[in-house]
């Protein structure tokens, strides 16, 4: 496999987001149009305290990736109410066109007191053709559970035969470490199947082998069946370190699958790396891979987590 990258193609700093929102284009996520491609992305505002909201916005781009036909400047999707898991922010909004409707798997964020974060996944369907979304309910669709005590996050959303499948992330432990001033959390992707979009059954246990050690923390799975077999994109990261040292920063994994049950990893594989320089060589993060005109495409981040936007690579592969 082997990933082209065709460079940076959306920079946040240069347009005026909806709800006062600066810098960051975090985990882009694509809809299709006959004529042009929508990608719904994560940034962020300072609330009152100074303190980050994760508010969703989305650039319309032409199908050849060059030209901005327009940015969202009104809200995509509100904020949860107070309280919800969603209060404080979406990272990410996962969009399946699901025949005549359009979802919206929200990976909600709140703030907490003894760790930074709990996070929990919802759904919202748009009635305006992507436009807006609305939620069916102020509570999740997936959450923490008994083996899964926290951190549900980072849905991805495909229909194969009648059954929905959903993979997500989920927390394991808090773990203090001597080089970080706040607990850091680890992470692992499960999966989850569904009849109607809505009720969830969990599969229950990790379904990505670790490759840096116990502790490796695995996000944002986007899984695409191209050539007969079932190709799953992720990042992966060390638990502590990763803010300031690139070596323990995210990078892209992979594994493939014939049945959607049993993953190999096959890292070596993966076929994109961190540049030498520029906006993506600390680290590569949070993929999303998808077809448009018979070519096979990946949109990721880079350095600082999609502070100043997001690139595309092409599968030469073809």
């Amino acid at each position: 496999m082997a990933w082209r990258k065709l460079g940076k193609i959306f920079d946040p700093t240069n347009h005026k987001l909806s709800n006062g929102c600066v810098e960051f284009a975090q985990s882009p996520q694509t809809l299709m149009f006959d004529d042009f491609v929508r990608i719904y992305f994560s940034t962020r505002q300072k609330d009152k305290s100074g303190k980050y909201l994760s508010h969703i916005s989305f650039v319309d781009m032409d199908k050849g990736f060059q030209k901005v036909l327009g940015v969202s400047t009104d809200t995509v999707i509100e904020l949860g109410a107070l309280g919800c898991y969603d209060e404080h922010g979406i990272f990410p909004l996962n969009i399946y066109r699901d025949n005549d409707r359009i979802l919206g798997y929200i990976g909600g964020w709140s703030r907490r007191v003894s760790v930074s974060v709990e996070t929990s996944i919802g759904l919202a369907i748009s009635s305006d053709n992507g436009q807006t979304f609305k939620r069916i309910g102020d509570g999740p669709v997936l959450t923490s559970s008994v083996n899964e005590p926290f951190l549900v996050g980072d849905p991805f959303v495909m229909k194969y035969g009648p059954t929905y499948h959903m993979w997500y992330i989920y927390g394991l432990r808090w773990i203090d470490h001597p080089d970080e001033a706040f607990p850091q959390r680890v992470y692992k992707i499960g999966h989850a199947t569904s009849e109607n979009g809505v009720s969830w059954h969990k599969t229950g246990r990790q379904i990505i082998a670790d490759s840096l050690d116990a502790d490796e923390c695995q996000a944002l799975p986007t899984v695409i069946r191209h050539n007969g077999k079932y190709h799953m994109y992720f990042c992966f990261r060390q638990a502590a370190g990763f803010r300031k040292n690139r070596n323990n920063a995210y990078r892209i994994g992979y594994a493939y699958s014939n049945d959607l049950i049993h993953w190999i990893r096959d890292d070596k594989n993966t076929g994109i790396e961190v540049s030498n320089d520029n906006w993506d060589s600390d680290m590569l993060c949070y993929p999303h891979v998808f077809h448009c005109d018979d070519k096979l495409f990946m949109l990721y981040n880079g350095n600082e987590f999609g502070r100043f936007g997001f690139g595309l690579a092409v599968w030469d592969d073809q």
